[in-house]
């Protein structure tokens, strides 16, 4: 354990306890074993939030817990501050969640019940939108806007994803076209989409299952966005599936069940859930399997983007130019 992993621990008053490393890429976690229960311990990236925006976060989560939502609650630093500051970092601990992952990106779907837990998994989604609708958000909240300009803006949150190096010309004037498509079917005026927000990043690794409980860990990328982005980032992990339309229907329908949701541009979110990876992977590609990852989504986003262009529902009119 390092001296700061150390020092951040005593700023909780935890000094001393059992402390392992779980995961680093925008934290750093570590599980914290306490004697009032498992914590996870986050040291922040230098630079990828801005401290209002990682102080709102962990407010967000302290209400949606309050509303019932199976979230990571925050604890409150020696200090009374959710957030502290650790040289040039900034350090939080969150309530370690029980259950296991539902499972890992590009690895096939392995779990008893896939239909009841897609189903309560839309449940789940519903539910935090509903809560995150009701709550009435403090003064000086600030998150990332997964909006227009954050998927398909001139600087989108995940980068340029038309200028990722390893594009072929044809494949990056297939990316502008469908941005160009996508940018008009979001911005005209009569198209209805519910806005608000959201988790952002419900990849396998970041839903746990604890037994019919379905848990959502991980807020880091969490902001105001279309509600479709959630459904499109569950669905875009399953693809692969087998039985991926079964799956996709169950999610709809646990998500209907409890909210109402307009699906009609469900495949264009998903396409545009693809392309942001494409941006995404660009820093990272020197990283071990960066490569191969890349491919990987350029290939998916080239797919789904080319099936949206030849579907006239999403490119009707004056759509394509």
């Amino acid at each position: 354990m390092t001296d700061p992993v150390r020092e951040a621990l005593a700023l909780w008053g935890l000094e001393g306890a059992e402390c392992s490393f779980v995961a680093g890429r925008e934290n750093r976690v570590y599980r914290v074993r306490s004697a009032t229960g498992d914590l996870a311990l986050r040291i922040k990236r230098p630079g990828y939030r801005q401290e209002d925006e990682l102080v709102s976060e962990l407010v967000w989560l302290e209400a949606m817990d309050r509303a019932g939502l199976h979230v990571p609650r925050p604890v409150t630093a020696r200090s009374g501050r959710l957030l502290e500051r650790l040289g040039g970092n900034f350090v939080d601990v969150l309530g370690w969640l029980p259950g296991k992952p539902m499972g890992k990106s590009r690895t096939p779907l392995s779990v008893a019940d896939r239909t009841g837990v897609f189903h309560v998994l839309g449940a789940e989604m519903a539910r935090l939108h509903a809560a995150c609708d009701a709550w009435r958000q403090p003064p000086g909240f600030r998150r990332c806007r997964w909006d227009i300009d954050g998927l398909l803006g001139d600087a989108p949150l995940w980068s340029r994803f038309w200028d990722n190096p390893t594009l072929d010309p044809a494949t990056r004037d297939l990316f502008l076209r469908f941005r160009q498509v996508a940018r008009d079917r979001l911005g005209d005026p009569r198209t209805s989409l519910d806005f608000g927000l959201i988790h952002a990043d419900l990849v396998r690794e970041n839903v746990l299952l604890d037994g019919p409980v379905i848990r959502m860990i991980d807020f880091d990328d969490g902001g105001f966005g279309y509600r479709l982005f959630d459904m499109a980032t569950v669905l875009l992990k399953s693809m692969a599936e087998p039985d991926y339309p079964t799956l996709k229907a169950c999610l709809i329908d646990g998500y209907l069940g409890r909210r109402a949701l307009d699906l009609s541009l469900l495949d264009l979110f998903i396409a545009i859930r693809a392309l942001t990876y494409v941006g995404w992977i660009v820093p990272r590609m020197a990283e071990d399997g960066g490569a191969e990852r890349n491919a990987r989504f350029v290939a998916e986003a080239r797919e789904l983007c080319a099936t949206c262009l030849r579907d006239s529902g999403v490119h009707q009119g004056e759509g394509e130019r």
